[in-house]
């Protein structure tokens, strides 16, 4: 029952891979214009969209492509695909923890514009991060592990 392709799969979680994208893109937004509108200076501001930025792209190269690849392989090894199979049991535990640590610190940070930002880059960079391993999903050829 709930049987599926290998394709789907990478359909389904590349669509919770640019989810992450979407959602933090807008948390961190929403942080930082929280922030502007406490008195942030500007500065700081631009700076944490560039420190994102970079550490995001550090991110992508040294974990996220990875992450992303291993369960592309994983999905192309399943022989007999089930539809929930698109990340593992524990991808979905860790994604929780991760939604509900940062509802937490939003909480903690909220009128204090250095932890204020300083989330905003945390989730900036991840949400960018995400953003440039979701190519993996669109590769031609999917190389093995």
């Amino acid at each position: 029952m709930l049987n599926t392709t290998s394709n789907t799969l990478l359909k389904l979680a590349a669509l919770v891979w640019y989810t992450g994208v979407v959602v933090l893109i807008a948390k961190s937004g929403a942080l930082l214009l929280e922030a502007s509108k406490g008195g942030a200076d500007q500065l700081y501001i631009l700076m944490a969209i560039f420190c994102g930025i970079v550490i995001g792209m550090i991110k992508a190269k040294y974990l996220f492509f990875n992450i992303c690849k291993k369960n592309i392989y994983r999905i192309n090894l399943l022989t007999n695909p089930k539809l929930w199979q698109f990340y593992r049991k524990r991808f979905f535990v860790f994604l929780f923890l991760m939604i509900s640590l940062g509802n937490y610190l939003s909480g903690i940070a909220n009128g204090e514009n250095i932890a204020l930002i300083a989330l905003a880059v945390l989730e900036l960079s991840v949400a960018f991060a995400l953003f440039l391993s979701s190519h993996c999903f669109w590769e031609k050829k999917r190389k093995s592990f």
